[in-house]
């Protein structure tokens, strides 16, 4: 499904995805190229919100960029498929070899800021996110390991505690304390 169909699908949750999702459909919809970091202003992320099958646990990982626990993901990088980009992206920061989506629509979706930073030594400047989120199953007793060159620490929490782990106030109360709250559709 083309993402422009998947985001008129969405239901919003709250305010701030019905407005990210109108913003995110206008800039599709105005031809701008968002699936590549070509883009300076803006690009296409995807994140994962990666739960244990019976919803007690949450993977988090400590990034080293942000000195914060924070959810898994990344850019699209070219790639149009963003539930495939999450599921990379969560082998790839994790370790875990399996992963499954519990349902393949959008979870949940955000605009983020990303302060301008140093990468592998190249300046990046501030950007926005315009990031797709997956709800996506693993099993807590299958091994993790750290991606040192993105994080130092991978590791499971209760939902409670994935929230209070981030050092983020932002990320605390606007996006993971909602992707907890909608939890409650795949109890």
């Amino acid at each position: 499904m083309e993402l422009i169909e998947a985001l008129e699908r969405f239901e919003p949750w709250n305010e701030q995805e019905e407005r990210d999702r109108a913003e995110l459909l206008r800039r599709l919809r105005g031809g701008e190229e968002l699936y590549s970091r070509e883009n300076p202003a803006g690009h296409l992320t995807a994140s994962a919100w990666v739960v244990s099958p019976d919803r007690t646990q949450v993977l988090m990982a400590y990034h080293n960029l942000y000195n914060s626990w924070a959810w898994l993901g990344g850019h699209a990088d070219g790639q149009r498929d963003l539930l495939s980009v999450s599921m990379r992206e969560v082998r790839e920061e994790s370790g875990l070899t399996q992963v499954r989506p519990v349902s393949p629509a959008i979870y949940s979706v955000e605009i983020l800021t990303v302060d301008g930073h140093e990468k592998r030594g190249v300046y990046v400047p501030s950007h926005l996110h315009l990031n797709v989120t997956y709800l996506l199953e693993a099993d807590p007793a299958a091994p993790i390991r750290c991606k040192p060159d993105e994080n130092s620490r991978v590791g499971w929490f209760s939902p409670a505690g994935a929230v209070a782990a981030s050092s983020e106030p932002w990320f605390q109360e606007r996006i993971y304390a909602k992707l907890n709250a909608k939890l409650a559709r795949f109890s």
